[in-house]
């Protein structure tokens, strides 16, 4: 009895945790990994025109160039080819996994964003935004920062 119950609950738990619908609004399967800096960044050359880029989940960063298990290296090339307005160094820090949506680059069948807090010098609040890992799509600056200059 306690086996038969253990599984409901488990198959209510993940049924109410993975979405039906994909909310993601900008993933683009045929964009490129951008191509990286001397530093090993990624070199970025605009700024989104879309002030929710990168601040909504439905509007996250889109870095799946790489397998899942590899990805998180483009999370450090994506923040360290971006500044603060003024050119100010930035801080990242990972802050939780949100927002499941389903996702065929996952064996799985679903895929979660992360949530990350940023600042840097002057900035009042921090600012979270939101990078998916498993899609890919147009890599840009979110509106309000500025994207380090080249050496």
């Amino acid at each position: 009895m306690k086996k038969i119950f253990l599984t409901i609950v488990l198959a209510a738990f993940t049924a109410s945790c993975i979405s039906t619908r994909n909310t993601i609004k900008n993933i683009d399967n045929t964009a490129r990994m951008p191509n990286l800096s001397k530093e090993r960044t990624f070199i970025i050359t605009e700024t989104a025109q879309n002030n929710k880029y990168g601040y909504d989940q439905d509007w996250p960063v889109n870095l799946g160039f790489l397998p899942v298990q590899t990805a998180e290296i483009n999370v450090k090339r994506y923040f360290d080819a971006l500044t603060g307005p003024e050119g100010q160094k930035i801080t990242y820090t990972k802050q939780e996994a949100c927002c499941p949506f389903p996702s065929e680059r996952n064996s799985m069948g679903a895929g979660l964003l992360d949530v990350y807090e940023v600042t840097w010098d002057g900035l009042a609040t921090p600012v979270k935004i939101y990078i998916n890992l498993y899609e890919k799509g147009k890599i840009m600056a979110p509106a309000g920062f500025g994207i380090k200059e080249l050496k």
